[in-house]
């Protein structure tokens, strides 16, 4: 991997150089691609180190810089909160960022089952799967335990599925990582993190200061092991969402967000990172067999009542997990309310027809 981690430096010494930086931020210019296209040429014909290295992949890294510098202006034009906006796009430093390379259709070729990239690299990989078309596009990376990747786009087909007349709520929980409207597609915590939270613990040197061997073998391990547990989440996320999938033809998802989770005492309790995974699993899984999917706005979600559609007039305490109407005295699961609070706020059954519907409900006949 001599000559990928070589271009890895060329692309990092470009954003490192702060060539873009200066010219489109402090002199207030545009980032259009044909703008930074010109830029990268001078920059390419007075920079011998960097003229050496192929130039698909440091186009690649300087729109992204643009993508990032123009999101970032635009939430700071709409006025958006400070803790909601993107900011600023920034050097990356060499210890705390992963290398990553991207390359599009004129920068890669497959031939004989490997990958020649720009600049004359030549790939082994071992392949997991049989790519469904041609790619497009191609991102070498490397992970934190210092493997190397090939991730490739490619267009792929829908596989449907058999009709299954069902559909299903999903709410993202406290006690649960998924509760839906149907008990026996519940996904309980699997308590996977456990084992991560006694990685070995080191003193992290003083600013400045070198590494100690210890303290990059405590790295090391610490990396193995939560490495093992975003598989392990991977894997039984992708099993319940075919399982769900599999049972019914539209699933009502809570469009939730659990990042603010890891500055909070619930992280511990709530998984996060579980939810995540299990949130990202169940769409690819709809979407790859044809199946509906609707995200929604998980706003009041617990405070809508799914029989009458009532919203009670207080906030509900995280310790309390029963949910009492005060309009028509319906007493639930504040987790299995929420679930169905999904199905009709997603359009798949009529508001106030759920207090008669079983877990599971068939799908709406067709006029």
């Amino acid at each position: 991997m001599s000559h990928t981690e070589q271009n890895v430096r060329e692309v990092r010494r470009l954003m490192d150089d702060g060539w873009e930086n200066r010219l489109a931020i402090r002199n207030k210019l545009t980032c259009g691609p044909a703008q930074l296209d010109k830029m990268l040429t001078e920059a390419r014909a007075r920079t011998p180190w960097l003229r050496e290295g192929a130039s698909v992949p440091q186009q690649q890294t300087i729109r992204d810089f643009a993508r990032a510098r123009t999101k970032a202006l635009k939430d700071i034009a709409n006025r958006l909160p400070v803790h909601q906006r993107a900011g600023m796009p920034r050097c990356r430093k060499k210890r705390k960022a992963l290398p990553t390379l991207n390359y599009t259709r004129r920068g890669f070729r497959l031939k004989d089952g490997r990958p020649h990239l720009a600049g004359g690299i030549v790939l082994t990989v071992v392949w997991s799967r049989n790519l469904p078309s041609a790619p497009s596009s191609v991102r070498v990376y490397r992970d934190s335990l210092g493997h190397w990747y090939t991730s490739f786009v490619a267009a792929a087909e829908v596989q449907p599925l058999p009709a299954a007349s069902a559909v299903i709520g999903v709410d993202w929980g406290v006690c649960e990582t998924a509760t839906t409207t149907s008990a026996a597609h519940d996904l309980p915590h699997p308590q996977h993190g456990r084992t991560a939270a006694r990685k070995p613990a080191r003193r992290k040197p003083p600013e400045g200061k070198p590494e100690s061997r210890g303290y990059q073998h405590a790295g090391r391990q610490a990396a193995k092991l939560h490495k093992k547990v975003a598989r392990q989440r991977q894997d039984t996320a992708r099993k319940w969402a075919k399982k769900v999938v599999r049972d019914h033809d539209a699933v009502a998802v809570e469009d939730f967000r659990p990042t603010f989770l890891a500055r909070t005492t619930m992280a511990r309790k709530a998984a996060g990172a579980a939810i995540a995974a299990t949130k990202r699993a169940v769409i690819e899984m709809s979407r790859k067999h044809g199946r509906d999917i609707r995200l929604v706005h998980p706003a009041h979600t617990t405070m809508d009542c799914a029989s009458c559609g009532a919203r009670t007039k207080h906030a509900l305490p995280l310790a309390e997990r029963t949910y009492t109407c005060t309009a028509c005295g319906l007493v639930s699961s504040r987790d299995k309310n929420s679930a169905r609070v999904m199905l009709v706020r997603a359009g798949l059954i009529p508001a106030g027809a759920e207090g008669v519907r079983p877990a599971g409900a068939l799908l709406p006949q067709a006029a």
